[in-house]
């Protein structure tokens, strides 16, 4: 596995949930916080998209009645939420970062821009991407894709609270066996949920490398990005 220079990073709103169930645990925070910290000081340049679900999903709203677009914008402010209790994590820990988003809300975040992200980043700064792409029927995921191809990222890190692809769930079936490496085909043709299917299609097109690893696990993060085997790589 090569070293990475620049990433994007995607972390599900609900790792930020620790053992709470809900909301966000000042615990995990903290903990991812200090896992980005540490590849940062290593010159890697970290871009950040992260869900929602730990607060509110679009989807799920739509099954009691309520309308998907109403649903969609309200799961994006949900990662708005999250994305500043990130910047706020990090901050503490004396690492600049910068907020954009799909959708502007000042004074909280500026609008996201390709090229405004490409300079934070290569200032050194985290750029936290809030408010998915910013359009209702699209997922963090494909979120996640879109930026990942904007900024020019060496790939895509999803971070999980497993150690890579199975064969099946890990967690369920206890003889699911792991991959260390998929082609975009394989996975496709086996069915391997790792993105949704406008995410997954996005990165094949543009050979943009996925990496599901565990990221609570500490040191993974720093362990991946300086080449070492971790998780499993979609290319």
């Amino acid at each position: 596995m090569k070293k990475f220079k620049r990433i994007l990073l995607k972390l599900s709103g609900e790792a930020l949930e620790g053992n709470q169930g809900y909301g966000i645990d000042p615990g995990r925070l903290a903990d991812y916080a200090a896992e980005i910290k540490s590849v940062v000081a290593e010159g890697v340049q970290v871009a950040i998209v992260i869900g929602g679900g730990n607060i509110f999903r679009g989807l799920a709203g739509t099954t009691d009645g309520m309308d998907r677009v109403q649903g969609d914008y309200m799961g994006m402010l949900a990662t708005v939420i999250n994305s500043m209790a990130i910047q706020a994590a990090l901050e503490k820990l004396g690492v600049q970062s910068k907020l954009l988003s799909g959708l502007a809300i000042e004074p909280v975040c500026e609008a996201m821009s390709r090229r405004k992200a490409i300079s934070h980043l290569e200032k050194g700064q985290v750029v936290i991407i809030a408010a998915g792409t910013g359009n209702p029927y699209f997922t963090t995921d494909s979120a996640s894709a879109l930026r990942a191809v904007e900024i020019k990222a060496d790939a895509i890190l999803k971070g999980t609270r497993v150690d890579g692809v199975y064969t099946s769930d890990p967690e369920k079936d206890p003889s699911a066996a792991k991959y260390d490496t998929l082609s975009y085909e394989e996975a496709y043709e086996k069915g391997l949920k790792i993105m949704d299917l406008t995410a997954f299609t996005l990165c094949r097109e543009n050979n943009m490398p996925i990496v599901v690893f565990n990221m609570n696990q500490p040191g993974n993060l720093l362990k991946l990005i300086k080449g070492e085997a971790i998780g499993t790589i979609v290319s």
